[in-house]
């Protein structure tokens, strides 16, 4: 069986990336592409599905891990009886145009002896094929299809009856045993060789130099370097694209059918994502994911997809792969996402937004990203009143979700908005007078009086934690009675264990059997809004509680199920990442107005003083 969702650490080269477990096993890798077939897909199933272990013959006295520094080098320290050892896995950053992926394992002895013992699985197509295997350039090199692999060591390694490969050895205190394993296409006839060693220096360097980028201090830096790394290991650099997680089917809920392929890259983490990235001071991948988004939502608004693939593709045909078990029995394994075909009103909003929010920071201006809002509004305004899947992709029937309708009114605010700051021409009157109808409309339908708050779809009871997110795009300010109301509804009916559940899973709320965790970005939204109303202590209190479900390694999959007290969902997600990122800027920003504010008062009672 696989380990805990969080028990898993990433590293990756941005083409790809894979998981390792606190054992030292790689449990799941798709080459050469994050939405590749898998390689190793033990973490849907068990070690016969695909794996790479290395790790102590003896028994542990005790195992730690960490980063390597600012970087995406992860070491596994092992300790035994006889000695101390060390495991330094790592993924040799790509030059662009590149063809060949090397995962790269060094097995460092700190202190005594200890034997060490590897046991690869190889299994092509998500566990389907088995490869020919054979000796080249004196290891075993992996051939299926259009896949190849060549491993480099100077281990011996042979195979066994069960088509695994295996081998022993003991790594010295000072001495260094290193594995190279590189993907390349089997057309090719020979891979490039790399020097370990020096790959990991360079590795390190560009890690440490991307990683110096970041100008974003304070208290919390630590877990926004961290997401800062965890973004870019999620990013695909071919285009810019990041996808919402490295992984498929992790469950919402153990045993659960909410299994979702989240290798694709969603529109609507776009605004999120790039006000990670501006904020933080990093341009360039900000600037890569814009074009993105723009390449991808190019053509007719009425064929604009809330998700594509990494470089923009539109098929992302769902479908299920019986023969791996799925994690921890939780099936169905599902390769693609259904959800990119259905209607999500709000992600007009968030394409505006997002191309909007490049302009307040100061990004160059993309000479056809205005001439694609215009016909975006244009069509937005023949579909806004229609019911849509809404934010949280509900495979039930549609409604008139009121946070869909919310960004429908963001995407003509941040038109106007365009027009008034930046010299956009436009037919602003047109879009005033629509701007003013949809928020019309929200108050009137999407509002319960009685109760004081909105709700998750016009005529509903339930409560949405999208509806968090009301102020923070500036439909109603913070302390609008309204949105009082909300946070405090929000607070009674969705914080489960000082955690904040999507909506409530009841039968027939999403089309889904009921059950899951608390959504990891919504709480992070609360102690947004907390801050905004004034409640920063509960703000700092909240933020700080949801730092601490990370793993050791600072890393936060999609859900938490505070029962249980694990994670849950695809592991490490982008969007709660992004939610590190964004919340931690948010209350250094309070935190560094508020000194100024005292200071500027105690200047004033000093002037005071001294005038008496």
């Amino acid at each position: 069986m696989s380990s805990p969702i969080e028990d898993y650490g990433i590293i990756g080269n941005t083409y790809t990336a894979a998981l390792v477990s606190r054992e030292g096993s790689i449990d799941w890798l798709c080459l050469p592409r994050f939405d590749s077939e898998s390689v190793f897909a033990a973490l849907l199933g068990e070690p016969k599905h695909g794996r790479w272990l290395i790790a102590p013959v003896d028994p542990l006295v005790r195992m730690s891990r960490c980063y390597r520094g600012e970087t995406g080098i992860l070491e596994t320290h092992f300790e035994t009886p006889e000695g101390n050892a060390k495991i330094i896995d790592f993924m040799a950053l790509s030059e662009e145009g590149e063809d060949q992926v090397d995962l790269i394992r060094l097995v460092y002895g700190e202190r005594g002896r200890v034997r060490m013992r590897t046991e690869i699985v190889l299994r092509f197509d998500y566990a389907r094929s088995i490869p020919w295997v054979r000796q080249h350039l004196g290891g075993p090199v992996a051939v299926a299809g259009p896949n190849a692999i060549q491993f480099i060591t100077p281990v011996a390694l042979r195979g066994t009856p069960d088509m695994t490969t295996v081998g022993e050895f003991t790594v010295e205190a000072g001495e260094t045993v290193p594995f190279t394993m590189s993907w390349y296409p089997s057309h090719h006839k020979a891979f490039r060789y790399r020097d370990p060693y020096d790959t990991l220096l360079g590795t390190e360097t560009r890690w440490h130099d991307w990683s110096s980028h970041c100008t974003l201090q304070g208290s919390w830096r630590e877990a926004i370097i961290r997401s800062l790394i965890t973004l870019r290991m999620l990013t695909y650099s071919p285009t810019g694209g990041i996808v919402a997680a490295l992984t498929t089917s992790l469950p919402e809920w153990i045993g659960s059918v909410r299994n979702w392929d989240y290798r694709f890259c969603w529109i609507r983490d776009a605004t999120l994502t790039l006000y990670a990235l501006l904020s933080s001071g990093y341009r360039n991948e900000a600037r890569a994911w814009r074009e993105w988004l723009m390449r991808a939502a190019a053509g007719h608004p009425s064929e604009m997809q809330i998700m594509y693939g990494l470089a923009g593709e539109r098929r992302l045909t769902e479908y299920e792969i019986p023969w791996l078990p799925g994690y921890e029995g939780s099936r169905p394994v599902r390769i693609g996402n259904a959800a990119h075909e259905q209607v999500q009103i709000d992600v007009y909003g968030e394409l505006m937004d997002a191309l909007h929010a490049a302009n307040r920071y100061g990004l160059e201006a993309s000479p056809f990203a205005w001439s694609l809002q215009v016909n975006v509004l244009e069509y937005l305004e023949t579909i806004w009143e229609q019911p849509d899947q809404g934010i949280w992709e509900i495979r039930g029937e549609p409604r008139h979700f009121t946070f869909s309708k919310v960004m429908a009114w963001v995407a003509f605010d941040r038109a106007i908005k365009s027009v008034e700051q930046y010299g956009f021409e436009g037919p602003r009157a047109h879009w005033d007078d629509l701007r003013r109808r949809i928020a019309a409309q929200i108050l009137e339908r999407g509002f319960d009086r009685e109760r004081n708050t909105f709700v998750q779809y016009y005529g509903a009871r339930d409560l949405d934690a999208s509806l968090l997110l009301i102020p923070q795009v500036g439909f109603l300010p913070p302390e609008d009675p309204r949105i009082l109301g909300t946070i405090a509804a929000v607070e009674r009916e969705l914080v489960q264990d000082g955690l904040v559940c999507r909506y409530p899973s009841t039968p027939g709320a999403d089309g889904l059997p009921p059950g899951e965790g608390v959504f990891l970005a919504c709480s992070f939204w609360l102690a947004n809004s907390l801050a905004l109303i004034g409640r920063r202590e509960d703000a700092i209190a909240l933020f700080e509680r949801l730092l601490a479900l990370r793993n050791d390694l600072g890393l936060l999959a999609e859900e938490y199920d505070p029962v249980a007290k694990r994670q849950l969902g695809n592991f490490p997600q982008a969007f709660s990442h992004t939610a590190i990122i964004n919340t931690a800027a948010h209350l250094s920003e309070l935190e560094t107005a508020s000194a100024v504010r005292g200071s500027s008062r105690r200047r004033a009672r000093r002037a005071r003083a001294s005038a008496i």
